[in-house]
């Protein structure tokens, strides 16, 4: 029996990237799963279509995550077509460059609004309708503990997401929900096609592993702590980023 069979995931953020990668994976270990955009609507149309295709349940939901009444509706479509939510995997984020003399109010509030009140609108709604036991895993990144000039705010925001995550572990526990981070690297996306080759070589030598990560590394390390295997998993965080902040 598929370790996640007939458990239900929202994945946000999922119609490309990692999130698509991340949703097919769950599908592939039995969850039924929602596949959550807020602009891509074809593309998330593909994911579910390759879901379904592969023999998984699945369906496209839009909704902006720092947007509480378009999350609440979220959560309660899942709930209608799929009976509960079991899973959320909060995935989706905001990245631009600036640096201190570059970076703008509506830059500003744009990533904190995505990657921090969205984050915590998330986990409020999933303490509030999520099934007890269910599992709660948020994407933190190797630049909230590597120093890039340029990257200081979305840095800022992913060292909050550590910090919300163990909060929220603390909260949730008396549910027997588990909340748990992983600090993501550098991964071969379409976010980053833009990072010059020799800077994403340069990454990649920082590695133990000297590579670049796939969407499917980080797909595993999600159904693992989805799943019942990781029960006794909370509040921590978990680089899946090659070793990175090893190096």
């Amino acid at each position: 029996m598929p370790r996640l069979d007939q458990k239900v995931a929202i994945v946000t953020g999922s119609s490309r990237g990692i999130g698509a990668a991340v949703a097919r994976r769950l599908a592939a270990e039995g969850a039924r799963v929602v596949v959550n955009y807020a602009q891509s609507a074809q593309a998330a149309e593909d994911v579910v279509r390759s879901i379904q295709a592969a023999g998984g349940e699945a369906l496209s939901c839009r909704a902006d995550v720092a947007d509480e009444a378009q999350m609440q509706a979220l959560f309660d479509t899942t709930r209608q077509r799929f009976g509960a939510v079991d899973i959320l995997v909060n995935n989706a984020a905001a990245q631009a460059p600036a640096s201190l003399d570059t970076l703008d109010r509506a830059l500003f509030q744009r990533l904190v609004e995505v990657n921090i009140w969205g984050l915590i609108v998330g986990c409020r709604l999933a303490g509030r309708l999520m099934s007890d036991r269910g599992r709660i895993i948020n994407f933190s990144s190797v630049s909230a503990h590597k120093n890039i000039a340029w990257d200081g705010m979305y840095a800022a925001t992913k060292a909050a997401v550590e910090s919300l995550t163990r909060t929220a572990a603390i909260e949730l526990a008396p549910r027997g929900i588990t909340v748990n981070a992983l600090i993501i690297g550098l991964v071969a996306t379409d976010m980053v096609s833009d990072v010059p080759l020799k800077v994403r070589r340069t990454i990649a030598s920082q590695t133990l592993l000297d590579k670049v990560g796939r969407p499917e590394d980080i797909g595993g390390s999600v159904a693992f702590l989805a799943s019942e295997d990781a029960r006794w998993v909370t509040g921590q965080t978990l680089g899946v980023n090659g070793g990175y902040l090893m190096k």
